[in-house]
């Protein structure tokens, strides 16, 4: 009902279980799936992994009742782009539902400001600059391109990296984006930019 009131969002379907939205998807063609963390069946978190596997345009957002770093690094490693708390205010999930439909990823900002607090975890014993490097890394830039944000050369770009992949013991990528969308270093509209290679 809250969807259905918005302006230029259409509900095509409403289900039970991810296994009924995964079965919808030829026929209904969804822009977006909106899954509960703990859904009967597989769950969301499977369930996103399965509705991107079948329809990789579509978007998935997870709603959750779970606010631990771990749930969450799982739904955007599932492929989730969006993660908003149940009791968060209705406009919240609204604004989740707009964004991802913009390409952006987003993150509850209560979430963000719980897992990016000091004390949760690694990206403490990182400096403001590899943080930087790291938010950039997650957002999708390239080496060079963050060379030229910064104001550095690409080589000490790759020198912080390094620094990055050994101070989080992260040996892909993918890792550390999950490490910066966990801890909330990426959040709504500055995630716009596709993942580089």
């Amino acid at each position: 009902m809250l969807l259905e009131a918005e302006d230029g969002i259409e509900v095509v379907g409403d289900v039970g279980t991810a296994e009924d939205a995964i079965r919808g998807l030829e026929r209904l063609e969804p822009d977006l799936v909106l899954l509960d963390v703990e859904m009967p069946g597989i769950g969301g978190i499977e369930g996103s992994e399965r509705v991107l596997k079948r329809r990789p345009e579509a978007k998935v957002v997870i709603l959750s009742m779970l606010d631990d770093q771990q749930t969450v690094n799982d739904a955007f490693a599932a492929g989730a782009s969006g993660y908003v708390l149940k009791r968060s205010a209705d406009e919240e999930l609204v604004r989740a539902v707009r964004a991802v439909l913009r390409g952006e990823r987003y993150l509850d900002p209560a979430l963000g400001a719980t897992l990016a607090a000091p004390t949760a975890g690694p990206l403490s014993e990182l400096s403001d600059r590899e943080l930087e490097v790291l938010r950039l890394l997650a957002l999708g830039y390239t080496n060079s391109e963050i060379a030229s944000k910064l104001y550095v050369s690409t080589r000490t770009v790759e020198s912080h990296r390094r620094n990055v992949s050994v101070k989080l013991r992260a040996n892909s990528r993918s890792e550390l984006v999950r490490l910066a969308l966990g801890a909330g270093l990426i959040t709504q509209r500055d995630a716009a930019r596709p993942e580089a290679d």
